[in-house]
């Protein structure tokens, strides 16, 4: 239970907060995650065109290729700078892990190669790597067991 001093802070916190402006930050991060869905889009018709990928088979390297295009700009400083103006619309894509493994390993890099950069590379990165390996066991798991069955074809 809060005491009147307490209250009486929480209130006037709350009074002076700093209202975010939602609807900006929406369509911010729409316009932004749309745009790189796009690039994504132009990378893949590209791989599709030249390297004679097929739909079903372009979807790595152009995965592969945001990543490292990520990284590229967050080496360089210019991601974040693109982050702090979208927010989750450059959280969300491929590209947000891309930014969150190499801002872990330029943030570790004065404590050495091994213990910094490679220790502290996947810290943010791990869970959704751990999370995305072991959801795609299970859901491998459950189609074998559906096939087997007769369930599915």
């Amino acid at each position: 239970m809060l005491t009147t001093n307490k209250q009486n802070y929480q209130q006037i916190a709350t009074d002076r907060e700093k209202k975010r402006p939602l609807l900006q930050n929406c369509i911010r991060a729409f316009l932004v995650g749309g745009t790189i869905c796009l690039i994504g889009q132009c990378i893949s018709f590209f791989y599709m065109y030249f390297f004679d990928f097929t739909e079903e088979t372009v979807g790595d390297p152009t995965t592969a290729t945001l990543i490292f295009i990520t990284m590229i700009l967050t080496g360089l400083g210019i991601y974040d700078k693109i982050a702090q103006f979208a927010g989750a619309g450059s959280a969300v894509p491929v590209t947000g892990f891309g930014n969150a493994v190499i801002s872990a390993a330029i943030e570790h890099r004065s404590e050495g190669f091994v213990q910094g950069v490679g220790g502290n590379m996947f810290k943010l990165a791990g869970s959704v790597i751990l999370f995305g390996v072991f959801s795609a066991f299970i859901v491998a798991l459950i189609k074998t067991a559906l096939i087997s069955l007769g369930v599915i074809g």
